[in-house]
């Protein structure tokens, strides 16, 4: 399907910083070996591609406003559109050399997810999706949700808190009573991948807590336009509001529910 004016737009403002990433990138592969580390390389890195993506998308929809992750809100005159942009997620694995990050661009209008694409410049992995037209890696391959229907065959996804996040204890008795009933458990280090990955059928379920908007709009896009559901951990319908998510097939999601609830 030909990619709308608006997703043009989204995909031009995500293909233009993931080439500043991209560079980037090449470079803290070579900043691994030094001792001060490339933090600081990095957060320079995620500064330029979100300023990148800021022009680009004021420059196409001017007045539209912004919720990104390192400028925060920006009220734009039109009131009725926001972008919600994460210019590098996976910042991590970004950080130690693994090829798995993302930028994430979702648009809200009156208060609702109408579009989201999540890129992975170093794959080249482009996944769009507009609210009723269906969701797409690299504009040519329909995605849909996997169809498996119990959790001995799924393959699920979560994030686990790191040091300084609170809900250790909450997270480990999450991770063993799910551990117990699935075919697998990963952790891959980006909120935006795991559930634009979910969307591909990929992987079979997702869940997290404690994430940001800028972490999900484009994800949450995605998944449902590729036949699945995203609710938060409780079943309803605060995944963006909270931070805390559940994703995946209707018979998935509704089997890990009680997991998480219990």
């Amino acid at each position: 399907m030909p990619a709308s004016a608006l997703m043009n737009v989204m995909i031009a403002a995500a293909r233009k910083a993931g080439r500043s990433l991209a560079r980037d990138f090449g470079e803290v592969e070579q900043l691994q070996v030094s001792v001060k580390g490339p933090a600081n390389f990095v957060s320079a890195a995620d500064h330029k591609a979100e300023d990148i993506i800021f022009k680009e998308l004021s420059k196409a929809r001017p007045g539209y406003g912004f919720l990104m992750e390192e400028r925060g809100e920006v009220a734009g005159v039109d009131k009725t559109h926001r972008w919600i942009v994460d210019p590098l997620d996976g910042t991590t694995n970004f950080l130690h050399g693994i090829p798995h990050f993302a930028i994430s661009i979702g648009l809200e209008r009156d208060g609702a997810l109408v579009a989201g694409v999540v890129y992975n410049p170093a794959t080249d992995e482009l996944f769009t999706a507009e609210k009723g037209k269906g969701a797409f890696l690299n504009d040519k391959r329909r995605l849909r949700v996997a169809a498996r229907k119990t959790l001995a065959d799924a393959v699920v996804v979560t994030g686990i808190p790191h040091r300084g996040r609170p809900g250790h204890p909450r997270f480990m008795q999450e991770m063993s009573t799910v551990m117990m009933e699935v075919a697998g458990l990963r952790r891959s280090g980006s909120a935006a991948l795991d559930l634009a990955y979910v969307a591909a059928g990929r992987y079979d379920g997702y869940w997290e807590r404690g994430l940001k908007p800028w972490d999900l709009a484009a994800g949450i896009v995605l998944v449902r336009e590729a036949g699945g559901h995203v609710t938060d951990v409780h079943g309803g319908d605060k995944a963006l509001a909270t931070g805390d998510v559940l994703a995946g097939n209707s018979a998935i999601t509704k089997a890990l529910l009680p997991l998480l609830t219990h």
